[in-house]
């Protein structure tokens, strides 16, 4: 009898403490506070390069050719190899266009910048915004332009804890011509994306004069984002958009270019033996007719 008892009081179990009111709330929000200011701690401010020995005479004209391009890391096709941007590099040379928005940008922590070492050798200057901390180093979006950047801007559009997203916007021009490019990478979920749209028609600087939305809109299919976008821009002039993705076969037309106050002359998809090998997406290329500048007077 006295083994039994013993037993049964080593199987008692002690009783919890009553736990305070509000303390799980208070618990949770502490939780958030510090995980927000991390995540602001991880993330740099705007990087902002200009070229040496770029074309002092390079000037916007009323003709101009842009371009966006998922960049995928610099790490190829399948993703799974050791970043090349040398690959991403070469294609980005053949574009030959004058703005170009990159999206999935890497530039590693603790090595030299691919991103810096590409613009000066092509002698283009960027602008590049961190969308979230890679375990590799910043990935993000990037504006490369043959003309000097004016001003540019970050809209940060995740409307998601899981996907984080943005928005980097970067003027060009002078009194008589300009142009503000957008780049963005928009979700892979419908109703994310969808959000994201209507943020992105609400920025200032899409709503201030002439403009283009370039990048990966993950448009793999008819959806309301999608119908959103072709409904508030103006059309390119082709029936359908060219197919970027995947590189070595594309089906799918998930990188686009949107026009604002401008006019698309044509749109078409760079689908070149490099560019087939050196990203999982197409390089998508536009040729614009910009609108001079009215001056009273």
């Amino acid at each position: 009898m006295a083994i039994r008892r013993k037993k049964a009081a080593a199987n008692k179990k002690t009783p919890r403490k009553p736990r305070k009111k509000g303390g799980l709330a208070k618990a949770l929000a502490r939780g958030r506070a510090k995980r927000l200011a991390k995540s602001q701690r991880e993330l740099p401010p705007l990087s902002i390069f200009t070229a040496e020995g770029m074309d002092p005479g390079a000037r916007l004209g009323q003709e101009t050719t842009v371009a966006t391009y998922n960049v995928h890391r610099w790490t190829g096709v399948n993703g799974r190899g050791a970043p090349d941007p040398a690959r991403a590099g070469f294609v980005i040379s053949e574009l030959d266009a004058d703005v170009i928005a990159l999206q999935e940008v890497l530039r590693p922590t603790g090595a030299d910048d691919p991103l810096e070492a590409l613009c000066s050798a092509l002698k283009l200057n960027f602008v590049f915004a961190t969308t979230r901390v890679h375990k590799r180093g910043e990935l993000g979006n990037a504006i490369l332009s043959r003309f000097p950047i004016e001003s540019c801007s970050v809209l940060d559009i995740s409307h998601s804890r899981i996907e984080k997203r943005g928005v980097l916007a970067a003027h060009f021009g002078d009194a008589d011509c300009s142009l503000t490019a957008i780049a963005t990478h928009l979700s892979l979920v419908d109703r994310t994306r969808t959000r994201q749209v209507q943020s992105l028609l609400h920025h200032p600087e899409l709503n201030a004069g002439t403009s283009v939305l370039l990048g990966d809109m993950n448009a793999w299919r008819k959806c309301k984002a999608t119908r959103t976008l072709d409904d508030e821009f103006s059309r390119h002039d082709n029936h359908n958009w060219p197919a970027s993705f995947p590189a070595p076969r594309p089906v799918l037309a998930l990188d686009r270019i949107y026009s604002m106050n401008a006019e698309v002359k044509e749109v078409y998809s760079h689908n070149t033996p490099s560019a087939r090998r050196a990203s999982d997406h197409l390089p998508v290329v536009a040729r614009v007719h910009l609108p001079l500048r009215i001056t009273a007077g």
